[in-house]
């Protein structure tokens, strides 16, 4: 990676307000890059959005991505060279309650954003970012490859894997023959100080533990790919980089996984978090839950071959910095401040300085 690429770039990020989008725009702006951001408002007002602000240049359009008219004129005025497209609904059970809205923003979304691209000649590369719950999940213990086939059953996991055939056709019928790389990115279940979502095991293990509840586990066994939000969102950045710089080089869909050690059951990760916060308890839900995939593993060597990117932190490293963002917090610490120092001590990492 190149930090410098980005000083003075124009670059669009859709879903800014979530929780990646939120880490990506702040390792931008300590880039020096010209960050414009399409998104609805954060749902939570503690969220990661508000808690890495102050957000002094950032170009804020208050846009819901399914209105295609209104993403078309956004982008048109904001003439980004590069595109992160993150925005999407991106909770399972979320998922079950409303899949005509899921498919709704997560497919026809992608759709409105990629023929905003069509006409606007500014843009150079776009990086649609997808999930790890894009393959066809048989339970089989073998990682997943970019080649295997998508395509999982749950609504969310399916518009996905939607989107990557959409984002497929657009760079065979349109955007190739304009001149815009455009790749995807599949990345596993990622943590790290900021994300509140609902249904999501760190928020939830952090909601118990201010609650002085038992934390209820659906599916305490269940084998999930954990990685510290930086992870992805620097592959992102490497992906993205690689589009501009030389797309004919670049796969067209790309893993950002952990370590295979960091891919472990949920109860193991809620146990190290408890004893790292020195207090807390689980138990297992009862009644009826959604299906979910026991096992899921990504294989990302094709990114370490492609970009040279690869895992920095460890499944303890990305608990720890978990745990230090939410004790800075509630010892009332600036967490811009705070997670600026930890994206700088990525960068350490990385052997590259900004």
């Amino acid at each position: 990676m190149d930090l410098s690429f980005w000083k003075g770039r124009r670059v669009l990020v859709t879903g800014h307000t979530g929780f990646k989008g939120a880490w990506l725009t702040l390792w931008l702006d300590r880039l020096g890059a010209e960050v414009s951001g399409l998104a609805l408002p954060a749902e939570r007002d503690t969220e990661a959005f508000a808690a890495l602000g102050p957000w002094n240049t950032l170009d804020n359009a208050v846009v819901d991505i399914r209105d295609a008219e209104a993403v078309y004129a956004t982008v048109k005025r904001q003439r980004p060279e590069v595109v992160l497209h993150l925005a999407a609904q991106a909770l399972v059970r979320r998922g079950y309650r409303d899949p005509v809205g899921t498919y709704e923003t997560n497919v026809m979304g992608t759709v409105h954003l990629l023929r905003a691209v069509e006409s606007t000649p500014s843009v150079k590369a776009v990086v649609v970012v997808t999930s790890d719950k894009v393959y066809a999940n048989d339970g089989h213990p073998a990682a997943f490859r970019e080649g295997d086939p998508l395509g999982h059953s749950d609504p969310y996991s399916n518009s996905k894997a939607c989107v990557e055939l959409v984002t497929a056709a657009w760079r065979t019928s349109f955007l190739g023959a304009a001149g815009v790389a455009l790749a995807t990115a599949r990345a596993g279940n990622v943590i790290g100080g900021g994300d509140e979502a609902e249904d999501r095991l760190l928020p939830d293990v952090r909601r118990s533990l201010e609650a002085e509840a038992p934390l209820l586990l659906r599916n305490p066994e269940a084998v999930r790919p954990w990685q510290h939000v930086i992870e992805p969102v620097a592959g992102y950045l490497a992906l993205a980089q690689s589009l501009v710089n030389d797309p004919s080089h670049v796969p067209p869909a790309l893993n950002f996984g952990p370590s295979g050690s960091s891919c472990r059951p949920v109860r193991d990760v809620v146990e190290r978090v408890l004893a790292q916060w020195g207090s807390g308890s689980w138990a297992k839900a009862g009644g009826e839950q959604p299906a979910e995939a026991a096992l899921l593993q990504l294989d990302s060597s094709l990114a370490l071959r492609s970009l040279g990117w690869q895992p920095r932190l460890d499944l303890d490293d990305a608990l720890e910095w978990t745990v230090a963002w939410w004790r800075a917090q509630v010892g009332g610490n600036d967490m811009r401040a705070f997670s600026l120092a930890q994206l700088e001590s990525y960068e350490r990492r990385l052997g590259v300085s900004s």
